[in-house]
C-alpha cells in the first residue's frame, strides 16, 4: 500500500468500526494482542488514530485533518457502525474528492474493505445493521462509498469466526447475479488509475 502514497508515509487509522466495544477492552486488545499503531510503525510510517466521532457534525475539520495525512487505514468490526461513522462525519463526502485528487490512499480490511463497495447489502449476513454505540444514528445505512462497482466479502474460506458467514454472504450475492469479490484473509484488492487487481496470498 505504500507504493500507492504520493507523499509521506502518514497514517491515519480509522477504528470506529469497533465503537460497540468497550475502550477499556480494547486497549487490552491492542496492548495483548495486535495494535495497529504498532504494526505500521514496524513498517516505517507514522500513524495516529483518527476518530471519526470527533468529527461528527464538523466535516470541515475532518477535511483539514485528512489533507495532513497520505494514507487512510479503515479498520475492521462492523460494517454498518463504520457506515454510520462515515455519514456523520462528512467522510463519504470527501475521500472521493480526495482520491480524484490523488491526496490520499484509502486502504483497510474487513469492515474498511466492505464500505468501499456500493451496497452493504448481504453484509447483514455477517455484521448486525442495527449494532450501534454512544453518539451514533440509529438508521441503517445501506450504500456505501461506492469507490469500487461490486461487493466484498472478507474472511471467506479463511480461519476466521466469520467465514461460515461469509459461505452465507457469496450464496446470497451468487443468487442475486450480484457482482461481488470474496477474498480470503491476507488477499488484497488494488485499484489504481482505474484498474482493479486482486492479489492472492
Amino acid at each position: 500500500m505504500f507504493d500507492l502514497m504520493r507523499g509521506e508515509r502518514r497514517v491515519g487509522i480509522v477504528a470506529n468500526a469497533l465503537d460497540f466495544i468497550p475502550d477499556s477492552a480494547r486497549r487490552r486488545y491492542e496492548e495483548t494482542v495486535y495494535s495497529p499503531l504498532r504494526e505500521l510503525s514496524d513498517l516505517g510510517a507514522e500513524p495516529e488514530y483518527l476518530d471519526l466521532r470527533r468529527h461528527f457534525g464538523n466535516p470541515g475539520a475532518l477535511e483539514q485533518a485528512l489533507r495532513e495525512i497520505d494514507l487512510v487505514w479503515v479498520l475492521g468490526g462492523n460494517s454498518f457502525l463504520l457506515r454510520r461513522a462515515m455519514r456523520q462525519s462528512g467522510f463519504d463526502d470527501l475521500i472521493p474528492g480526495l482520491l480524484e485528487e490523488d491526496r490520499i490512499v484509502y486502504g483497510g480490511f474487513s469492515a474498511g474493505a466492505v464500505v468501499a463497495t456500493g451496497t452493504l447489502k448481504g453484509i447483514d449476513l455477517m455484521d448486525d445493521p442495527h449494532e450501534l454505540a454512544e453518539g451514533y444514528d440509529p438508521p441503517v445505512l445501506w450504500h456505501g462509498l461506492g469507490l469500487v462497482d461490486f461487493s466484498i466479502v472478507p474472511h471467506y474460506r479463511s480461519d476466521h469466526g466469520e467465514a461460515d458467514a461469509a459461505e452465507k454472504a457469496v450464496r446470497f450475492f451468487e443468487e442475486n447475479s450480484l457482482p461481488f469479490q470474496a477474498i480470503r484473509d491476507g488477499d488484497a484488492i488494488i485499484v489504481e488509475d482505474g484498474a482493479t487487481s486482486l492479489f492472492a496470498r
